[in-house]
């Protein structure tokens, strides 16, 4: 499954916790999508604006609290959901991140042709 694949799932619809934020957790921020293919995890997009390319995956039975953020708006006048999720301190969680084959390795932080091509933003 491609990057882009995880950024086309649909938004996941999470109940926000309307209580303080919990001691043995800890937070992350970034847009929620729905797992493409597990109901009991979720995947956290950790800069889906700038197109960073950290992607978090989190058993959902590890999320302690939850909390709505300001919603930014994109060039095109859209806007995406962020928020910032409370994890179990000890849980485990998964990052991926995309990278290029090649020696060394070159990451998508560090490389704006492997950003372009994986956001689908080059030209053929």
């Amino acid at each position: 499954m491609s990057v882009r694949d995880y950024l086309a799932e649909p938004f996941y619809e999470i109940e926000a916790y309307h209580s303080e934020p919990p001691q043995d957790a800890v937070a992350f921020t970034g847009s929620p999508r729905k797992h493409p293919y597990d109901d009991g995890k979720i995947i956290l997009l950790a800069d889906p604006h700038d197109g960073g390319s950290a992607i978090c995956e989190f058993r959902i039975a590890d999320v302690l609290c939850v909390k709505d953020l300001p919603s930014p708006v994109t060039e095109t006048g859209e806007s995406y959901r962020i928020v910032r999720l409370w994890v179990r301190r000890g849980a485990v969680g998964i990052r991926y991140e995309p990278f290029e084959v090649d020696s060394p390795l070159h990451f998508m932080h560090e490389s704006p042709a492997l950003k372009d091509r994986v956001l689908g933003r080059h030209k053929a």
